[in-house]
């Protein structure tokens, strides 16, 4: 949860790497809202498979998004035993 609202991140696990990671929830509820998750979300599911962890660089000017994502996706590689 994050000021703004839920961010919930899903992996794809295979072999033990992350193939593919995507928001399944994300604060959509406002023209920008809806700019700036358009924006940093492919960045940061990028992040994510060419970093194998949750440690990723923030996306300037999602500040909040990117701080919820990479809680969310930390939970999702803990939940798959990755760590």
């Amino acid at each position: 949860m994050t000021r703004w609202g839920v961010v919930q991140v899903a992996i794809t696990v295979k072999g033990g790497k992350i193939t593919r990671s995507e928001v399944v929830q994300v604060p959509w509820d406002n023209p920008r809202d809806q700019q700036i998750n358009a924006y940093a979300v492919p960045i940061l599911n990028q992040e994510v498979v060419s970093a194998q962890s949750a440690q990723i660089d923030m996306v300037s000017g999602a500040t909040v998004t990117s701080e919820g994502y990479i809680q969310s996706l930390q939970s999702a590689i803990d939940q798959a035993h990755l760590s």
